[in-house]
């Protein structure tokens, strides 16, 4: 009869060469993929607007309460996420494994996965304060709504823009 092992080995004994930065190489996937979740998850927003309104004899106020014969337009801004994040994941994550496949030993490569999702869980984050803080501080207020409206400075995120009439 064969030998058998009392126990099984720990986490720590590898049963193939280089299984350690295998592991790396997981959790490297998953906090690109949990990163990824949530930049599309919570870099969505959205706001609005209708300077303006309408009077009781079918007339039209501008934003200043003045009145009008051009009728009001409203405003609706929706925030989505960037592509170019996801694509920064990918590379990332490309770039990581091939310099783990010229690292010179099992050290160095296992740094290299640390780092790189350090540093992808670190840009996401930024990007993304950034992202809603841009798409936060776009000034519908100044908007008189007769006029088209358009998107002052830059937005980090793709903002879709939907103009409405009034009434």
């Amino acid at each position: 009869m064969p030998e058998t092992l009392d126990r099984a080995p720990g986490a720590e004994l590898a049963t193939i060469p280089g299984a350690a930065v295998i592991r790396r190489i997981r959790r490297l996937l998953i906090w690109a993929g949990v990163t990824a979740l949530v930049y599309g998850t919570l870099v969505t927003a959205s706001k609005g607007g209708c300077p303006g309104g309408a009077t009781g004899d079918g007339g039209y106020l501008d934003a200043n309460g003045d009145p009008t014969e051009v009728v009001p337009q409203c405003v609706q801004l929706t925030l989505k996420p960037s592509g170019l994040v996801f694509v920064f994941i990918a590379v990332a994550v490309l770039v990581a494994i091939s310099r783990v496949l010229r690292a010179g030993d099992q050290a160095s490569a296992i740094r290299v996965l640390d780092r790189t999702a350090i540093v992808i869980v670190a840009v996401v984050a930024a990007w993304s304060v950034v992202t809603l803080v841009s798409f936060l501080s776009i000034p519908l207020d100044q908007w008189d709504g007769t006029e088209p409206f358009f998107l002052d400075g830059f937005v980090f995120g793709n903002v879709d823009i939907v103009r409405t009439t009034l009434g």
